[in-house]
């Protein structure tokens, strides 16, 4: 099950960078680098830092055989992807739920204290949206006002939460994993942001 649904996330989040790269007018090499660079760059990420070596994602061709297929869909039929915004959303957050869950329990699983296993869970969930923002030449979302990080840690605290209270990981990880997607989709939907300073002027 967490196979199944990390590759669903892998879809949406390479789906997001292709279209990113789409709009950006970069060539369907380019498309194909930013849907892999956003669809792996999280679970790259969480591996390094736990000392996974080659990462998971890298040995295991599904992966990168899903970002290819979504970059060459996204590429002919970008017209009809981009008009579907909500549903691109949705599928961002839903992506965002999965990773930050599953990074949390891949890290607890690896014998990490709760505390790293948490913040590993948020850094998979925005790794691969910072590696595409910054391939970009643009500002990552994460560090602007949106509520996107906030939203994967505290998915990963439920993870954290229901690992020290001794539950099933299974049903915890598909809780945080709802928070995370609960969360998000109400931020963009009540436009709610993080506090930005003030403008001096």
């Amino acid at each position: 099950m967490l196979l199944a649904l990390e590759l669903i996330g892998v879809v949406a989040f390479a789906a997001s960078g292709a279209l990113a790269a789409v709009q950006a007018r970069l060539d369907l090499f380019g498309v194909a680098v930013l849907a892999v660079t956003t669809g792996l760059g999280g679970g790259i990420l969480r591996d390094v830092l736990l000392g996974v070596h080659p990462p998971t994602t890298l040995r295991t061709w599904p992966f990168l055989a899903v970002c290819v297929v979504t970059a060459l869909v996204t590429f002919y039929f970008h017209p009809q992807i981009a008009r579907l915004r909500k549903p691109v959303l949705v599928a961002d957050a839903f992506g965002l739920g999965v990773f930050a869950t599953s990074g949390t329990v891949i890290a607890l699983d690896l014998n990490a204290p709760v505390y790293t296993a948490c913040l590993i869970g948020m850094t998979t969930g925005i790794g691969g949206g910072a590696a595409r923002d910054l391939l970009l030449r643009e500002i990552p979302v994460v560090l602007r006002k949106e509520i996107y990080a906030l939203a994967a840690l505290l998915g990963a605290v439920v993870v954290g939460l229901g690992y020290l209270l001794k539950l099933p990981m299974g049903p915890v990880a598909i809780l945080g994993s709802v928070v995370v997607i609960t969360v998000r989709l109400l931020a963009l939907w009540r436009k709610w942001n993080a506090p930005v300073p003030r403008d001096p002027s």
